[in-house]
């Protein structure tokens, strides 16, 4: 029981993860030399932000599938 609730975490971590550095359009912001250092750390944060609620619905429906029903 205490390995598939590591499993899970370890899976939910893995996920966030994942999801952060897919949705960061760094190709675009590093590439650019237009863009200064505050426009980067602006959009990084405007990113983060609205990540967290996409992440939260992951952790919710590993965690209780029958929640997208």
């Amino acid at each position: 029981m205490e390995s598939k609730k590591k499993f899970r975490a370890k899976l939910i971590i893995l996920l966030g993860a994942i999801w952060i550095v897919i949705t960061l359009p760094l190709p675009w912001i590093i590439n650019n030399p237009a863009v200064s250092d505050a426009q980067f750390n602006t959009v990084l944060g405007i990113i983060g932000v609205m990540s967290i609620p996409f992440i939260m619905l992951g952790v919710a429906w590993s965690l209780k599938p029958e929640l997208t029903t």
